[in-house]
């Protein structure tokens, strides 16, 4: 497959801690690093760019002194999460500071990723673009980005509609870079059923907001312990785009949920919902991977368990074998 060598390297896992807005902080992307996977950071979370930087020179210290401290240790790749719409010259700080603490990877969510696509690869780094559907993977493959993340139907956050079992496959036909599968991951067994399906790797979210490095609401972390996928509702009411919701979070701030307020635009504009009502903030969102998941244990104790899953599942008989 595409995955770069050097990074296949570094890693325990074939995994990466998505970046989440408002969840993704220092501590929980440092964590995924530290255990062997790819971190990933939202630049969107830092409120401005001495916080960002900040966060950066955390992290990058913490993986420095880790690794001192622990000579052989994998330290998985770090990524931030940047906009595809974003001024020149705020793009060129944000690079270069990107840059100074060693990211590699860029990821992209919404929009077009051409011009982002080229500024990056003249920084000398990669570009990972989401897309849900084969039109928009033609359309970023044809940007020229170096990796797509394939979320399929069941994520959290902005998810698809499109089974994996097609979407990934399908895509791998036209696609020789790196390929993500995204959407309702949970478990080791789950992981190498995306390199199976053509993956190279696992992006994997809700899971992972279900983890002790994780800072969210404590209700949050209950929610997503004592709740199943029949308690998300897709709808894109609340953000403006199709997601998936916790039930529960709706009826906690006050919305029914067989009522919800019609966004009056398209877009992330959130002036249809109830004053101090925020999607992320204070309306939570989840993958159908909510089903399995069952405790909120450490990112360190959440991969060595993906670890072992993934080894027993890879080791598995064929059939007639």
């Amino acid at each position: 497959m595409a995955l770069p060598e050097s990074f296949r390297q570094r890693m325990v896992l074939p995994a990466v801690c998505a970046p989440m807005f408002l969840v993704s902080k220092p501590g929980l992307v440092e964590a995924a690093c530290r255990s062997g996977i790819i971190g990933a950071l939202p630049r969107a979370n830092a409120r401005d760019l001495e916080t960002f930087e900040a966060w950066l020179r955390q992290i990058r210290s913490g993986l420095d002194r880790h690794a001192e401290e622990n000579p052989g240790a994998k330290i998985g790749p770090l990524a931030v999460n940047l906009a595809t719409r974003m001024g020149e010259d705020d793009l060129r700080e944000n690079l270069e500071l990107c840059g100074r603490y060693g990211v590699e990877i860029i990821i992209s969510a919404t929009g077009d990723p051409t011009d982002l696509a080229a500024r990056v690869h003249d920084w000398g780094g990669l570009i990972w673009h989401d897309v849900v559907s084969m039109r928009f993977a033609e359309k970023a493959i044809a940007a020229g980005v170096d990796g797509l993340t394939c979320v399929g139907a069941g994520g959290g956050g902005h998810s698809g509609n499109v089974g994996h079992l097609v979407l990934i496959p399908q895509i791998r036909e036209i696609f020789d870079g790196t390929l993500l599968m995204a959407g309702s991951i949970s478990t080791g067994a789950a992981i190498r059923a995306a390199e199976v399906l053509g993956a190279d790797l696992a992006y994997m979210g809700t899971r992972f907001i279900a983890t002790s490095e994780a800072q969210v609401d404590p209700a949050y972390h209950q929610m997503l312990v004592e709740c199943g996928s029949g308690d998300l509702m897709f709808t894109g009411r609340i953000a403006g785009v199709p997601a998936n919701w916790l039930v529960r979070s709706m009826e906690r701030v006050g919305l029914d949920p067989n009522n919800l307020p019609v966004p009056a635009s398209k877009g992330m504009r959130h002036d249809h919902l109830p004053e101090g009502v925020k999607p992320w903030k204070n309306l939570w969102s989840a993958g159908q991977g909510i089903d399995l998941i069952r405790d909120v244990p450490s990112v360190a104790e959440l991969v060595e368990r993906l670890r072992g899953e993934y080894d027993r599942a890879c080791a598995l008989p064929r059939f007639g074998g």
